[in-house]
């Protein structure tokens, strides 16, 4: 009873480890589809944990992978009264095997969030190409291509955008656009409507 219980709390820190690990970029693509975009950068402050995280959820995983499979002591063997009995799915390994691909698929998150955005097809049309402009705007609070395609994707609703580049490793957004129709101020405030802040400007 008590290893059952205690496998159950192994799985259960496994499982809350693994979602921890990758709430950072997780949040990002809830707030999308809930359309509440500046709630993108509410768990940015668990990125420098991460590693720890990832540590605990495989430590944890392999340990209970180690008790599911270590061959039984002989006491164990005589004492096996309970254990004869079929083991409930919860505490199978098929229910571990669950868990342990949950929880790969939820630290492996970041690889694979910029999936979660729509593709924005435009067509901008520049009627004067002096009136495009190259500005960099370093923005804080990006840790993961969720980030990325959060922020492209808010600064792509605008008009007149030509390019965006942005990046999490360079804390930046490089934007291409077109003065005629919007401008610094007009995408410094879509970027901060992600949640994650624009910190300096730079004209190229």
């Amino acid at each position: 009873m008590s290893e059952s219980k205690s496998s159950k709390g192994l799985l259960g820190t496994g499982i809350v480890a693994a979602i921890a690990a990758s709430l950072c970029c997780i949040t990002p693509v809830l707030a999308l589809i809930a359309g509440a975009s500046g709630a993108a950068s509410t768990f940015s402050w668990l990125d420098p944990a991460r590693p720890y995280l990832i540590g605990i959820t495989i430590l944890v995983l392999g340990f209970a992978w180690y008790q599911k499979l270590k061959p039984r002591s002989k006491e164990e063997i005589d004492c096996a009264c309970e254990d004869d009995e079929k083991p409930s799915f919860w505490q199978s390994k098929k229910f571990l095997a669950i868990v342990t691909v949950f929880a790969g698929l939820m630290l492996a998150f970041p690889l694979y969030a910029d999936v979660f955005y729509p593709k924005q097809d435009r067509q901008v049309i520049v009627v004067d190409r002096q009136n495009v402009q190259t500005v960099t705007f370093s923005v804080s609070g990006m840790t993961c291509t969720g980030c990325e395609e959060h922020v492209s994707h808010e600064v792509n609703k605008l008009d007149g955008i030509v390019g965006v580049k942005a990046s999490y490793e360079n804390e930046n957004a490089i934007i291409q656009f077109d003065s005629s129709k919007t401008s610094v101020g007009e995408i410094e405030k879509a970027i901060n409507s992600t949640g994650y802040k624009v910190t300096d400007i730079k004209n190229q």
